[in-house]
């Protein structure tokens, strides 16, 4: 039996998730975290238990020896797998890749390109790829960008104010977490067809958060920009600045490039804000001053960008929730649900606490969605597209 393997690959972890190629089906998920320190490997087999194990940190210290143990763990429970498409989660795709492609030498080399883009992952996904191409010689390696879905944004929600030929050079907004939106937007038009034609915004609300405004199944505008570290406030990642604080920090605090990214994109959001911590569950437990104002903060962050989604979209049918926090913490969809009457909308509130998918009152005229969001599937789908219309040049060779 053949099979597809998706992989995201991190500065210290590779999640992945192994599906059957003809049907999709799911049989297992997992991660290797904590490479270069204390290496652990965790999986769910189908809907089996999770399962856990220590890994020796000296034979598992990079993308590729985390791969083997991926590998041994699959042979183990799926013998005689083939793996016929490794798919990719690739942050970056630049200004040109619009769709997911076939990992070839010259693509490669395209993406290496663009690392000053996204420098704290775009590196570690091509570690990946290689590890993948050296393990798997005869698969196809497909890449799936993050940025793709918003490729075709308005030049307007695409641009800063900034002279024509950094724009031309790259420097625009792109928008991320665009596998995910696929996704729900994909499910939200099964789900509700109706609403997934008209004016949506989906909230991708996790340790990584973004919204995205979408009109008639094509993203119009993203909080996110240039980096990964504008819109909303994040787990460890700052959100939205203004650029004269990053000039005071160089000129004023002595700080270098690389002590300022560590700044913004580790040190900051709701870890930063709260002295405490980035999980949203430890924060809403704790209850101290701070941690109640990097919720606070949270929470406003979103609901100022959901108005201004609502006028780029002049208005609202849908909207919908995804991520770890959007999934799973009632209380902050509660509050940013809070006071919309003037835009049609209303929350159920027991729909909402027991986590319905639509969390909207009958009254409601927007509708109100919880979507699990499931970016492996989205990359499994188009790594399988791929391989076959390879098999079908072969054929037709």
């Amino acid at each position: 039996m053949t099979h597809i393997l998706t992989l995201n690959a991190g500065s210290s972890s590779i999640k992945f998730a192994l599906f059957e190629a003809d049907t999709l089906e799911e049989r297992v998920r997992g991660q290797v975290e904590g490479l270069g320190t204390s290496p652990r490997l965790s999986a769910r087999v189908a809907d089996a238990e999770k399962t856990e194990s220590d890994l020796d940190g000296n034979a598992v210290g990079d993308h590729a020896s985390a791969l083997a143990a991926i590998l041994a763990l699959i042979e183990s429970r799926f013998s005689g797998a083939r793996i016929k498409a490794v798919g990719h989660r690739i942050v970056h795709g630049g200004p040109d890749y619009s769709a997911p492609v076939v990992i070839d030498e010259q693509r490669f080399a395209d993406l290496e390109r663009l690392i000053p883009l996204a420098p704290l992952h775009q590196p570690h996904n091509l570690s990946g790829v290689r590890a993948a191409q050296a393990a798997f010689p005869e698969a196809v390696q497909v890449a799936c960008f993050d940025t793709a879905f918003h490729r075709q944004h308005p030049w307007v929600s695409d641009t800063y104010a900034l002279p024509l030929e950094l724009y031309d050079e790259g420097v625009r907004r792109y928008g991320f977490h665009g596998l995910s939106y696929e996704y729900v937007t994909r499910a939200l038009k099964q789900l509700a067809p109706m609403h997934a034609a008209g004016r949506v915004i989906v909230s991708h609300l996790g340790n990584g958060a973004s919204m995205c405004a979408i009109q008639g199944g094509q993203s119009v505008g993203s909080t996110m920009g240039f980096t990964a570290l504008d819109g909303l406030p994040m787990g460890t990642r700052c959100g939205q600045l203004d650029p004269g604080v990053v000039l005071y920090l160089m000129a004023e605090k002595g700080l270098s490039a690389a002590e300022i990214e560590n700044l913004l994109y580790k040190q900051s959001g709701l870890k930063g804000l709260s002295g405490l911590s980035n999980d949203m569950r430890v924060l809403e437990e704790a209850g101290t001053v701070e941690a109640r104002r990097a919720i606070d903060y949270f929470v406003y962050r979103i609901r100022r960008e959901l108005g201004g989604m609502v006028a780029v979209l002049s208005g609202l049918d849908a909207l919908v929730f995804c991520g770890g926090i959007g999934e799973n913490a009632w209380r902050i969809r509660e509050r940013v649900c809070q006071d919309l009457g003037w835009l049609g909308l209303e929350l159920d509130e027991t729909q909402n606490r027991e986590g319905e998918t639509v969390i909207s009152s009958y009254r409601s005229r927007v509708r109100v969605f919880i979507i699990r969001t499931n970016e492996e599937l989205m990359i499994a789908d188009h790594a399988a597209k791929k391989a076959r219309k390879a098999d079908e040049s072969v054929a037709a060779a």
